[in-house]
């Protein structure tokens, strides 16, 4: 089966699922490209594919040709993709392992999905984002992750009630702040054993209420004129210190 049709309903349904409330609505959204489909395809996620008409895959699942046009229509990226997959949300609510990152009120999208690619080379665990942070399944974030967001469990929850849980399950919650920081350098092996990091947003940091909760402050030593970094890379460089 070919759609040509830009008025085709199934293709009207996809083209919603660029907006988060569809997404939302429906706990479904798409992937672009060769690689990302096939990450979601590996951890069980896809549930239909669009391909490109003339184009050839050979995954096992319902598969659906489309022309150029429909294609553009569908994709949000600025060449046109061969093959689109729809997925299921990945459903994971709990807390798991030791290894914890809480980002609250991240909103690039670029760097929400460096700061996932990250985590994944580092060995966190479980990253929470908190109800402010942007959408996982933005497009610009799936694409920014390189598919590693299949890789890792992410959950969304209130970032004071995963703190309440944190806290009651002994786990150390660090902070980011220059001032009365520890050098992240100086950490012993235990202090790097059970532990969640917490990273701000892009231009005020962590909030008060959350700074209020954290157990010591990391700092990256570099050099005096530069004043501070973008998050991605901050987080990134702590999260290599910590795996060490």
């Amino acid at each position: 089966m070919i759609i040509t049709s830009l008025e085709n309903n199934k293709i009207k349904e996809l083209v919603k699922l660029q907006k988060k409330k569809y997404r939302d609505l429906t706990n479904t959204f798409i992937v672009e490209g060769d690689h990302l489909v096939n990450e979601v395809i590996k951890e069980g996620l896809a549930l239909e594919l669009f391909v490109l008409d003339g184009e050839h895959f050979s995954y096992n699942l319902q598969t659906t040709y489309v022309s150029e046009d429909v294609m553009k229509k569908i994709s949000t990226m600025d060449s046109i993709p061969k093959i689109i997959a729809l997925c299921n949300k990945i459903n994971s609510k709990k807390i798991i392992g030791n290894r914890i990152l809480l980002l609250d009120e991240i909103q690039d999208p670029g760097n929400l999905g460096t700061i996932i690619r990250s985590a994944v080379a580092f060995n966190i665990t479980t990253i929470i984002l908190s109800n402010n942070t942007v959408d996982l399944y933005n497009p610009k974030v799936l694409r920014s992750t390189q598919g590693m967001f299949a890789h890792i469990n992410i959950i969304n929850m209130d970032e004071n009630i995963a703190l309440k849980e944190l806290k009651e399950a002994n786990y150390i919650i660090y902070g980011t702040s220059v001032n009365n920081g520890v050098d992240v350098r100086k950490l012993t092996n235990e202090e790097k054993n059970k532990f969640c990091l917490i990273m701000g947003n892009e231009g005020s940091g962590m909030n008060n209420n959350i700074s209020k909760q954290c157990d010591k402050n990391l700092y990256i030593k570099m050099n005096s004129n530069v004043e501070s970094l973008n998050v991605g890379i901050a987080c990134s460089i702590l999260l290599y210190e910590l795996d060490r």
